[in-house]
């Protein structure tokens, strides 16, 4: 699998701690916490050594594991129109027209990012992070302002809770 970031030499970086989840497949090893000794690239691959692992065995047993970060640790981004995850959920969600729509809960990260806005108990919905349709987020106001098209808010376009 490869790296998953935009930013791999700040990720990867020297001291960098990441924590080791379980493996795509549902592993069932337990998480812990890895901290970067060493990285190079090496014909278009990051090569990342960790303190603490110090032969192949031990490098094998990392196989498959899903590496993170914890956003929230991350030093903020100089891009204006680039939020973190934790900088979302919370958010206040309300149409151009003033209109409250509820409370992002969630971020997705699938083909698209994709905001989890519950309404109320139950009832959520999945609104396209662009900027077409999120034409403002105010994190220090605490507001997300959506444009959405029609249809995107109707009852019946909402998964369960």
């Amino acid at each position: 699998m490869g790296v998953r970031t935009d930013e791999p030499d700040l990720r990867f970086a020297v001291g960098a701690s990441l924590d080791a989840g379980p493996t795509a497949d549902g592993g069932t090893q337990p998480d812990q916490v890895l901290r970067v000794a060493a990285k190079h690239w090496h014909s278009g691959q990051l090569l990342v050594a960790f303190d603490g692992i110090t032969d192949r065995t031990a490098a094998g047993e990392l196989t498959g594991r899903w590496l993170s970060v914890d956003s929230s640790q991350l030093p903020p981004t100089a891009d204006p129109d680039e939020f973190r995850d934790h900088e979302l959920i919370g958010l206040a969600v309300r149409t151009s027209a003033g209109e409250a729509v509820g409370v992002v809960t969630d971020v997705l990260h699938h083909g698209q990012d994709l905001l989890v806005v519950q309404r109320a108990p139950g009832q959520e919905h999945l609104v396209p992070f662009v900027k077409a349709i999120v034409p403002e987020v105010d994190v220090a106001a605490g507001v997300l302002v959506i444009d959405p098209p029609a249809g995107l808010l109707d009852p019946k376009n909402h998964g369960p809770a």
